[in-house]
C-alpha cells in the first residue's frame, strides 16, 4: 500500500539530489569568476585602493557592536529580536547606574558611585578628612573618587 509514495518519494528525492548538484556547480563557477575578477581588479594599480577599502571594510565588521544578533536575558533566555536586545541593554544599563548597591568584578559589594559623590548626601568635607586621606595616599599615587588608584 505504502510502495506507491515510497517510490515517489525516491523520485522525488533523485530529483532533488540531480537539482541540487546542478545548483552547487552553477554556485562554485560563479564564485570562481567573482574572484577571478576581484583578483583581475586588484593586480592593476587602481586595485591598490579596492584593497585598502576591503580591509576598512573588514575592520568596521569586526568593531561594530550592533551586530550583536543574540544576548541572554536575566533568566538565560536567549533574546534574538532586536527591539528585545535593545530593551535587555536599557534595562542592564538602568540598573547597573542607578543601584544603590553594587557588586564589582571581584564580588565585593560597595555604595553606588552615585550615592557617595552626590554633594547632598556627603555634605562638606573637612580638613581633617582630607589630612586623613593624603596620609593613605603613597608619594603620588593619588587615588579617585572611586578608591582606585590611577595606574588600574
Amino acid at each position: 500500500m505504502n510502495s506507491g509514495a515510497d517510490g515517489e518519494r525516491e523520485i522525488s528525492r533523485v530529483r532533488y539530489k540531480a537539482a541540487k548538484k546542478v545548483a552547487k556547480k552553477a554556485v562554485a563557477v560563479a564564485k570562481s569568476l567573482a574572484y577571478d575578477r576581484l583578483y583581475h581588479r586588484l593586480a592593476i594599480k587602481e586595485g591598490e585602493k579596492e584593497v585598502f577599502k576591503l580591509a576598512r571594510a573588514r575592520d568596521r565588521r569586526t568593531r561594530d557592536l550592533g551586530v550583536v544578533r543574540c544576548i541572554k536575558d536575566e533568566n538565560g533566555k536567549v533574546l534574538s529580536e532586536d527591539a528585545e536586545i535593545k530593551e535587555r541593554w536599557q534595562k542592564y544599563f538602568s540598573k547597573l547606574l542607578n543601584s544603590e548597591v553594587v557588586k564589582d568584578s571581584r564580588g565585593t559589594v560597595r555604595e553606588s558611585s552615585e550615592s557617595r559623590l552626590g554633594p547632598r548626601v556627603c555634605g562638606h568635607i573637612s580638613k581633617d578628612e582630607i589630612k586623613e586621606a593624603l596620609q593613605k595616599m603613597t608619594n603620588g599615587k593619588a587615588e579617585g573618587p572611586d578608591q582606585i588608584p590611577v595606574e588600574v
